[in-house]
């Protein structure tokens, strides 16, 4: 299959690295579809002929890109674009939300939702041990393809949210109707070994991972909106960071 060339306009007057152009242009044209996952992507030394930059230049764009998870090299096949991954940057976004963005379908199984006292959501929340939580458990899928089990604590204030509701849409969605913004939250990223449920809901087979968040967020004033608990496919899904120096 030959590669598909992708139209790319680099402006060499622009402060912007000539390579972080380049990659930057060949990302978007994955993530909106003109280059779809298994496609082979084009070799280096043809598109820095095409282009007219220079192969380190290309070179460095083309891993930017590998780094990132969206093209695979591989021994004899060369370079095709990776299996769809969501992308998300680490922000207070909503998966539903970032699926929606991307063109991914988002739907949502609601698996639990009870009124339960859960000490250590509770504590997360900065409530006592006692209080009364939302608790909600979700499958999120992009498409047909399972992608999260998402666990969730609300306060009593967010009772109300109905599970006809979070399988419409998003839990922030569901919040920002109810005039509630989350404009802080402490997240932890890491990696596990799979629950046996969870293998079951992400179809999950081997010795494959899963990534995890979890999420304290709190509104304007402090108080808090949300404790969450969530599992991902590490295989398609990474967390986009920026880093600068302080």
């Amino acid at each position: 299959m030959t590669a598909q060339l992708v139209d790319v306009s680099i402006d060499r007057t622009s402060p912007v690295p000539l390579y972080h152009q380049l990659s930057e242009q060949l990302c978007a044209a994955i993530t909106d579809g003109r280059l779809q996952p298994g496609d082979p992507f084009e070799n280096e030394v043809a598109l820095a002929q095409r282009l007219s930059l220079s192969r380190p230049t290309v070179r460095r764009a083309i891993q930017e890109m590998v780094d990132k998870g969206l093209l695979v090299r591989r021994r004899g096949l060369g370079t095709t674009v990776a299996n769809r991954k969501v992308h998300r940057r680490v922000a207070l976004s909503s998966l539903f939300d970032d699926l929606s963005r991307e063109g991914r379908a988002p739907r949502t199984v609601l698996l639990e939702h009870d009124t339960v006292a859960d000490a250590d959501a509770a504590a997360a929340l900065d409530l006592p041990s006692e209080t009364p939580l939302l608790a909600i458990v979700r499958l999120r899928f992009a498409g047909d393809a399972p992608l999260a089990v998402m666990r969730n604590w609300l306060p009593p204030a967010y009772g109300d949210i109905s599970r006809d509701e979070l399988e419409a849409t998003g839990l922030y969605a569901a919040l920002r109707a109810r005039g509630v913004h989350a404009v802080v939250a402490h997240q932890s990223i890491a990696a596990r070994m799979p629950t046996p449920a969870e293998r079951k809901h992400l179809r999950i087979r081997g010795t494959q991972p899963v990534l995890t968040m979890t999420r304290m967020a709190f509104d304007g004033a402090g108080d808090a909106v949300e404790y969450g608990d969530h599992s991902y496919r590490a295989e398609d899904y990474t967390i986009d960071l920026m880093v600068d120096e302080r």
